[in-house]
């Protein structure tokens, strides 16, 4: 790896601020490139993996300054049509979330699955710094454009992140601390992330891991919410007990048959992480048939179920169930049902 030599010309106008800042850069971007070429970093740290990716991947140069990629009015409109049922599902928690940090001087940004701002909140103190640091809607901070950020960083390894500062790679942007969160869609796909950015010079690590819990809820929440939305005709089930991640969601249609299921859930049950869900019998699932009792376990719930529906009126549940008044009596019997149960 070609070591980079670079030369720095003193102006006298400077002030001491100013050229503590930019030897603070000038360090910043030595430390990573050092990483870049330890053959240990990547493997010891995911910052030191992301910043190897953004230099020998997307070709990014610490050294430099970021490259700004913006949307015009008219690609930001599309990007925002295309993602149209998200944004009407974020849209209030967003601002429940920015209620909650906005004060403290955070900006809080939904993008789409390729890195570009697509909603934001700012207080009008903040609105400008944050848009001379290039967080505004229709900017691309995916991981190839902007290096390691919470945002691209997040999308790229569909995880939690928070990148507090010099974490980042590019130097111009070791002023903040970004924290995201990926945002899975009905199918299991990446269609998104949660961001909350912050300058604050008293911004801590502490603070920034309490934020991290509200901002991945909150991420959570998004999904759960779209789920039920594609899924509004169906029966939607939380698929874990109490003490799992109640984002584990299943949609189940008049079949008893399940069609759909969130990313949680897809990881509880093994399934594949996103696309198509191959139909799954409910009763396999929460019960079991793998053995007579569980075909018993079946048929006892859904006579049970057409004696409730029918009030107690057993001639009604027969009915329902497509057989004789007497054939109903003698499952129940041999089901060990009562009237009562």
């Amino acid at each position: 790896m070609a070591r980079y030599t670079r030369h720095f010309v003193y102006d006298p106008d400077m002030t001491r601020g100013e050229l503590s800042t930019i030897l603070s850069r000038m360090r910043h971007s030595d430390r990573v490139l050092a990483s870049i070429e330890s053959k240990q970093s990547a493997a010891k740290s995911r910052i030191a993996a992301s910043w190897r990716r953004s230099y020998e991947h997307y070709g990014l140069d610490p050294t430099t300054s970021r490259k700004q990629n913006i949307a015009t009015d008219y690609e930001l409109r599309a990007l925002r049509d295309d993602a149209s049922d998200l944004l009407h599902v974020a849209r209030a928690r967003i601002d429940q979330l920015f209620g909650l940090v906005g004060a403290s001087g955070c900006t809080v940004v939904l993008t789409n699955a390729d890195g570009y701002i697509l909603d934001q909140r700012s207080s009008d103190a903040d609105k400008g710094d944050f848009t001379g640091w290039g967080l505004r809607q229709g900017a691309n901070w995916s991981e190839s454009t902007q290096g390691t950020n919470g945002i691209g960083t997040c999308l790229a390894e569909g995880r939690h992140m928070i990148i507090h500062r010099d974490q980042h790679f590019f130097s111009n942007n070791i002023a903040m601390s970004c924290i995201g969160s990926p945002i899975y869609g009905a199918r299991g796909e990446l269609i998104g992330a949660l961001d909350v950015s912050s300058a604050r010079l008293d911004q801590t690590e502490a603070l920034n891991n309490l934020i991290a819990a509200t901002v991945a809820q909150t991420a959570k929440q998004i999904e759960t919410e779209t789920f039920r939305a594609a899924y509004v005709n169906e029966r939607v089930v939380i698929a874990a007990d109490t003490s799992a991640d109640q984002s584990a969601l299943v949609a189940v249609n008049s079949d008893d048959c399940i069609v759909g299921a969130t990313r949680a859930a897809r990881k509880l049950f093994g399934w594949a992480g996103d696309g198509d869900l191959k139909p799954v019998a409910a009763t396999d699932l929460f019960v079991g048939d793998t053995d007579h009792r569980g075909f018993n376990r079946a048929e006892k719930a859904a006579v049970v179920k057409a004696i409730t529906r029918a009030d107690g009126n057993m001639s009604a549940a027969a009915k329902a169930l497509g057989i004789g008044r007497a054939t109903l009596y003698r499952r129940m019997k041999r089901l060990g049902i009562t009237r009562t149960t």
